[in-house]
């Protein structure tokens, strides 16, 4: 699931023409961080799978490639 997540995200952001850096502040948390969830070399907590489901307005089954968005 690690890399559906990565792509979701990734495609959840271009798609409201967000920066990475845009995101992370939207999240609270850093650039860095968003790259590694994006190129899957670390997966979020659960609290920021939430915050993100919730931001774009998805369910995290949605997220995580569990049901298509």
């Amino acid at each position: 699931m690690q890399l559906l997540f990565a792509t979701n995200l990734k495609a959840l952001r271009e798609a409201q023409n967000l920066r990475q850096s845009d995101l992370a502040e939207k999240l609270n948390t850093t650039q860095r961080k968003i790259s590694y969830w994006e190129s899957g070399k670390f997966e979020p907590d659960l609290e920021n799978l939430w915050k993100i489901a919730d931001l774009f307005e998805i369910s995290i089954d949605e997220l995580i490639g569990r049901k298509e968005f």
